[in-house]
């Protein structure tokens, strides 16, 4: 199987897993990461074809998305062995998957490979401005976390343990403390930098406008 029918099979498998998504991780977010994604391999010298392959199965293994994430890893490996990819092929998608998300920063400079921090980069930039707001009130609705709580302060990550950081009760707006707005100095790339400046002025313009209109007396 050549390069290009594994990507549309690639397409083919996110779209059934994604299609009834509600958190903002829905196909649009895959296609709009793997638009990024290659926008910023254009400027670097780097496999494409993993680049866009990782991009299509970010969120295919993502465990706050499945309640059995073991078995989306083992239905990805499936699918993997089932396309033929060569060993080396699959393990680096792997640890681009392993290692992509920001997980309350905890996997800050694990990712060993170029293709892995721009998909990274992508992913992120899907994160932030406009889209990334929206994405944002999103998934805390879908999990029913409040908006906002006045008087409430963005939760100190370094205290919290992996359980507390995905499990414990949080907001929409303490999200962009806890992540959104740490994101652009994350960027592994120049081109992702770029992309990501002015969707971090928006985010903090949205910020200052949002608390304007809370604390109305």
């Amino acid at each position: 199987m050549n390069k290009i029918e594994i990507i549309k099979h690639a397409e083919q498998y996110v779209q059934r897993i994604h299609q009834n998504d509600t958190t903002g991780h829905d196909i649009e977010h895959i296609m709009r990461v793997r638009h990024h994604a290659l926008d910023i391999a254009s400027n670097e010298d780097v496999d494409t074809f993993v680049v866009e392959l990782a991009s299509l199965l970010h969120d295919t293994v993502d465990k706050k998305l499945f309640k059995d994430p073991n078995q989306a890893w083992h239905q990805l490996n499936q699918w993997m062995n089932d396309m033929q990819l060569s060993d080396e092929i699959q393990t680096e998608v792997t640890h681009i998957l392993k290692y992509i998300s920001f997980n309350g920063g905890n996997n800050h400079g694990k990712l060993n490979s170029l293709a892995g921090k721009i998909v990274q980069d992508a992913d992120r930039i899907d994160a932030i401005g406009a889209i990334g707001i929206a994405r944002t009130f999103q998934y805390s609705g879908h999990f029913k976390e409040p908006m906002h709580i006045s008087g409430q302060s963005p939760r100190n990550l370094s205290e919290l343990n992996q359980d507390q950081y995905h499990n414990e009760p949080n907001t929409a707006i303490n999200h962009f403390y806890e992540k959104l707005l740490l994101l652009k100095d994350g960027m592994n790339t120049q081109r992702g930098l770029q992309l990501a400046e002015e969707r971090h002025q928006f985010m903090e313009q949205f910020l200052e406008q949002f608390y304007k209109e809370w604390n109305i007396q």
